[in-house]
């Protein structure tokens, strides 16, 4: 007897179409599975069988043959199991002759019958509903997850018996509920009504959340540069559902989704320890897994007391700032993540903290200082298009009963420069400000003649680099956009130079 069932494998966030057939014939008891599957595709033959005895489902004593098509491809993962397990059903006569071509089976089946979720099954859905499928069976912990695709029905099933009386029309599963996200699930909690003072660092990132620039914060312990970033994605404008569904892709695969709440609609905010590994930062592994830049995909990736990283993980960061994706090659093959994301750094002056503080209470040589600060190096420095300094607070200013604006108000600014944007590049794969092409440079970011004379004296005194450069006109770009003008202005220029200057100021001790 002959069976075939549709399912999907993945590596990385690639889905690939697997159609699992299944020979039955007379012959000494066996079970085998081929088409390059791995060792946890091969040892689902011991699940299924005890899964069968517990189901009280008499295991076939014949010639099993199991093909997972196309057999040059490499199988991995337990997401096979619910597949193997329908074609098994149909070839014994479990289940009615009923057809099954426009079904899709994901899931890993337990010893007890079970059926376990998987990671990365958004992607198999997308995968599924393109190769025409009309319904998909899923482990019941993944339906909502599922189900934030639309135009497929998705059925989750928490044991392999529900799927028998499901397909004998004895209890048919209802199809889960189509997601929707509520209202309250947009907002953050942290807001930037809960940050005492700081105007300038205030203005300098709702800069870099109208333009999605990147930022390197100094200052003194304690001056609040890890509350300023937590608190940025809460004044960035919303996630558009073509947005959620990437950010959500890359979670899936990395297990990270929540089971409650599985479209991601905030803008993630990862924030790695200093001691992350290169592999934890830009993904790896024999089947590549998602790091750090792509799990921020879409979001903020906060990097908090930078010149403690590693040189190789910063140094690593350089690439994916510049293309927005990261390769990771192995033996079975590559796999490329997106990583479009607003790089936070924040650090202190020197290593005691208090370099250039009014109460004078830094301690460190100039040798020391010169050491720390130089773990940041000069072409990882120019990748960050905003540098603020983050001074210590006074006590009249946090004991002050005014009200802080609070993010909601910045979010609305924000969210004007950011339409603006949206319409001068429509039609382009450019996003905001920040990602300008140099192919549109001219066009885009046009200077008035006081601008011009201003950069061109600007660029010969500072010695700036042509990557520099580019920055500040991306900067100024925003800072007209925020002010509603169409044209560049010296103000624009001048605040952007502003904006570039703590170098001059730190790393030419």
């Amino acid at each position: 007897m002959y069976a075939q069932v549709h399912t999907a494998g993945l590596f990385g966030l690639n889905a690939f179409p697997v159609d699992v057939e299944i020979e039955a014939s007379a012959g000494l008891e066996s079970f085998d599975i081929v088409g390059l599957a791995d060792a946890s595709v091969r040892e689902s033959r011991d699940r299924i069988k005890s899964a069968f005895r517990v189901t009280g489902v008499q295991f076939p004593k014949a010639k099993v043959l199991i093909n997972l098509a196309p057999a040059d491809t490499r199988k991995t993962g337990s997401g096979f199991d619910l597949a193997i397990t329908m074609a098994l059903f149909r070839v014994l006569g479990v289940i009615k002759d009923e057809p099954l071509g426009d079904s899709a089976f994901f899931g890993e089946v337990a010893l007890n019958g079970d059926i376990r979720p998987i990671n990365g099954i958004l992607p198999l859905t997308i995968l599924a509903k393109k190769q025409g499928c009309k319904r998909v069976f899923v482990p019941f912990d993944n339906a909502k997850e599922a189900s934030c695709i639309k135009g497929i029905e998705v059925y989750g099933a928490k044991h392999i018996r529900n799927m028998v009386l499901h397909f004998n029309d004895r209890e048919r599963m209802l199809p889960a509920k189509p997601y929707e996200p509520t209202d309250d699930s947009f907002f953050s909690t942290l807001d930037f009504r809960d940050v005492k003072g700081q105007q300038s660092a205030k203005f300098a990132l709702e800069i870099a959340a109208a333009g999605g620039h990147n930022v390197l914060m100094i200052g003194a312990p304690g001056s609040g540069k890890s509350m300023l970033a937590k608190r940025i994605p809460s004044i960035l404008p919303r996630m558009t559902f073509d947005e959620s569904i990437e950010a959500t892709n890359i979670h899936s695969v990395a297990g990270l989704v929540d089971k409650d709440e599985p479209l991601i609609i905030r803008r993630p905010f990862r924030s790695p320890h200093h001691t992350v590994s290169t592999a934890g930062l830009a993904g790896g592994g024999s089947v590549p897994r998602p790091g750090e830049v792509s799990l921020a995909h879409g979001g903020v990736l906060f990097l908090d007391e930078l010149p403690e990283f590693s040189r190789q993980a910063l140094e690593l960061l350089r690439q994916p700032l510049e293309d927005k994706k990261v390769t990771i090659a192995r033996a079975a093959g590559s796999v490329t993540y997106p990583c479009s994301f607003m790089l936070i750094a924040a650090m202190n002056p020197c290593p005691c903290g208090y370099f250039g503080h009014p109460s004078g209470r830094c301690k460190c040589n100039m040798k020391q200082i010169h050491n720390y600060l130089s773990r940041i190096s000069g072409p990882m420095l120019d990748r960050f298009d905003l540098h603020v300094d983050v001074p210590s607070v006074d006590y009249s200013e946090l004991s002050s009963d005014t009200k802080e604006e609070p993010s909601e108000a910045i979010r609305e600014r924000v969210q004007k420069a950011r339409d603006i944007q949206n319409k001068r590049f429509e039609g382009t794969s450019v996003t905001c400000n920040a990602n300008i092409t140099s192919d549109l440079m001219s066009e885009v970011c046009v200077l008035n003649d006081k601008a011009k004379d201003m950069l061109g004296k600007v660029f010969d005194k500072l010695g700036l680099s042509a990557r520099a450069y580019d920055k500040i006109l991306k900067v100024a770009r925003t800072l007209a956009d925020m002010a509603g003008r169409e044209v560049i202005d010296s103000k624009d220029i001048g605040s952007a130079v502003q904006f570039r200057s703590l170098d001059r100021k730190y790393w030419s001790v």
